[in-house]
């Protein structure tokens, strides 16, 4: 019952998300990437809720599953144009749910704080840097023709070490300061790196992989 429960919470936040995405596209409906940008950072509260929520780790995984499923399937057949409808060729949508899958699978059961840091890095850090860089002019560049700014770099970093303090303070992980700064370093590099949203896939995974590599490392 508590994990029906559970869902119910989890599955509730989601379509909240997306309703208030839809609801943008309606009131911005020049602003091709808003909704996007609102799932986008709006999933990443789920991971932190599931945890607090004592998911276990076979629902956690299926869940993932079946919403990657889900999302490769819209890209296909546009059910939900809105997720879709950018200026550019993008497989990020479909990417990020299966990078949170990903995390789950490697994560979950026993470390689900390096599912949070990944997928919180990308959801805030990523989100707020495509938001705020190109509200706010700065200077700028291209790499495999995607357009990077000064200032969305910026947040990018300061974003996803704040993402990550938080997350290693409340979380009761034990990576050091340096450590947080090492994988925030990491994650604004591949950040860089964005042919048809592949940061999608590289930037959660890297973080989750980094947040559980380091510590060994050191010990």
């Amino acid at each position: 019952m508590q994990n029906i429960t559970s869902l119910i919470l989890v599955g509730s936040w989601i379509i909240l998300i997306l309703i208030s995405a839809l609801v943008s596209k309606k009131i911005f409906p020049k602003t091709k990437e808003i909704s996007r940008k609102i799932v986008h950072i709006g999933v990443g509260p789920v991971i932190p809720l599931a945890w607090l929520l004592n998911i276990p780790s076979h629902l956690a995984i299926a869940f993932g599953s079946i919403i990657s499923v889900l999302l490769l399937a819209n890209y296909r057949f546009k059910y939900i144009q809105n997720f879709e409808d950018i200026e550019r060729k993008s497989y990020g949508t479909v990417l990020y749910g299966i990078s949170i899958t990903l995390l789950l699978i490697l994560f979950w059961e026993d470390h689900p704080d390096a599912v949070c840091a990944g997928v919180l890095a990308m959801a805030f850090g990523d989100g707020l840097a495509g938001l705020i860089g190109k509200q706010i002019k700065s200077p700028s560049w291209t790499i495999f023709n995607h357009k990077k700014s000064i200032l969305g770099t910026f947040i990018m970093g300061l974003i996803t070490l704040i993402v990550l303090s938080i997350t290693n303070f409340y979380g009761g992980s034990s990576l050091d300061g340096l450590q947080i700064i090492v994988i925030g370093s990491i994650t604004v590099a591949l950040e860089q790196i964005s042919p048809l949203g592949i940061d999608n896939l590289t930037v959660p995974l890297a973080v989750g992989i980094g947040w559980r590599l380091l510590p060994l490392l050191s010990s």
